[in-house]
């Protein structure tokens, strides 16, 4: 059995943090010549490289990352010592870093999430990004999982793994106003304003194969990449809105919105992206397993 050495793992704490050998020897006060020995040391004891080195910084490994977390825990765990012995108790908690692109619904987020919202035993950390920055950071290990309504495909330097969450229908959504003018699919939308998705959308697209088909230009009032300001704009009033009605779900309960038309053959996926890990992090696959239900 590996001996674990906590001079070591402190130095290779203040390395991952510091993001340099440099950085790590000023703060901790050891020449860097010591540190790179003493985290060559570590490396061996545990048998797993722990930093990719490129040009002058360290990168942690998804073998340093795990290797980060549980230093921290262990660290964390003699302040938590600490304020125990002095009548300030802490709880330790499990962490799950969420990355979702910037323009999912809020409101399938929150579905996602409502699992592991109030638990005592779990930390979360959410970030919001484009699907490009979102990977990186997915590949670099500093998220567990990226929410996205779009798959991505495999490449040769990375097996990305798309997992299907929920499909749900796509429906035309507007003010009562509209309901009570008595809209009628697709004839009404020769003339009615519509706030519709980007053409970079796979809902767009589809929406405009229905159009095509039915011999429709349709009147676009507004493209908008952000489910958010679709949903606030179809409330003013500023047009009918194509979304999925996970969307506004809180509108139409609250008859602020109502369904006009829901399509058939036009469907909206939700995808949780992760990559293939060595050391998963065990509350990746209960989100997995809740969202599939």
């Amino acid at each position: 059995m590996a001996f674990l050495n906590y001079h070591h793992l402190r130095y290779f704490r203040a390395i991952a943090h510091e993001g340099t050998l440099t950085g790590a020897a000023a703060k901790l006060g050891v020449a860097q010549s010591s540190l790179s020995v003493q985290l060559k040391q570590l490396e061996e004891s545990i048998g797993q490289p722990l930093f990719n080195r490129e040009s002058k910084s360290l990168i942690l490994t998804e073998a340093g990352r795990i290797a980060l977390d549980y230093s921290d825990t262990i660290f964390r765990s003699g302040e938590e010592m600490i304020s125990v012995l002095q009548n300030r108790p802490n709880d330790r908690r499990k962490v799950l870093r969420v990355g979702a692109v910037a323009t999912l619904s809020r409101n399938f987020q929150l579905a996602c999430l409502r699992p592991f919202i109030g638990r005592d035993d779990v930390e979360l950390i959410l970030r919001s990004g484009s699907l490009r920055d979102l990977l990186n950071h997915l590949k670099a290990h500093t998220l567990d999982v990226v929410l996205s309504n779009l798959p991505v495909r495999r490449d040769a330097e990375t097996d990305w793994h798309s997992h299907l969450l929920e499909e749900q229908p796509v429906a035309l959504v507007g003010t009562k106003k509209t309901k009570r003018n008595r809209f009628t699919f697709p004839e009404d939308i020769r003339e009615t304003p519509l706030l519709l998705p980007t053409l970079d959308s796979n809902l767009r697209v589809a929406f405009d194969l229905v159009m095509e088909h039915e011999g429709i230009r349709p009147v676009i009032a507004a493209e908008i990449d952000d489910m958010a300001m679709m949903r606030l704009l179809a409330r003013e009033g500023a047009g009918i809105a194509l979304v999925p009605p996970v969307v506004v779900a809180g509108e139409l309960e609250r008859g602020q919105l109502v369904e006009l038309h829901r399509f058939s053959d036009i469907r909206e996926s939700f995808y949780a992206i992760t990559p293939s890990r060595r050391f998963p992090n065990p509350l990746v696959g209960e989100l997995l397993s809740l969202s599939l239900k």
